[in-house]
């Protein structure tokens, strides 16, 4: 009997949604670790590898990665919508971060390898979520 491919191979979206989705998770996990004690929506926080932390942070990632692994799960259609969506938001955010780094708006402890992650992020969700 010959082997079917897993559901997710068949669309880049769930393919992508899902891998992104669960490495937001996981990074919003250790997060929480190297973030223990530090205010929750801290202008600057503790580093993962290079990347500033704060609770709030972590939060989102969290919760974002929830979002793309749940609807990788699902239909390629919502995939692709969500997919589409928080590549929408991550460009805003990744512009918006280049403005707010060093200042008191920065409440999710951004620094500019976040901006550019963010950015690098939206052009690959946005690219995959864009096309059929």
């Amino acid at each position: 009997m010959a082997a079917t491919a897993h559901p997710l191979v068949h669309s880049p979206n769930r393919l992508v949604g899902g891998v992104f989705g669960a490495v937001y998770v996981l990074v919003g996990a250790v997060g929480f670790a190297i973030t223990r004690g530090a205010d929750l929506a801290a202008t600057s926080g503790p580093q993962l590898i290079i990347f500033e932390l704060n609770p709030l942070h972590n939060v989102v990632h969290v919760l974002v990665g929830g979002l793309l692994a749940g609807a990788a799960l699902g239909a390629a259609r919502a995939s692709r919508v969500v997919n589409t969506l928080v590549g929408a938001v991550y460009l805003v955010v990744g512009v918006a971060g280049f403005f707010v780094a060093g200042s008191h708006l920065n409440i999710l402890a951004v620094n500019q390898p976040d901006n550019l992650l963010h950015l690098a992020s939206a052009a690959l969700l946005l690219g995959v979520g864009l096309t059929r």
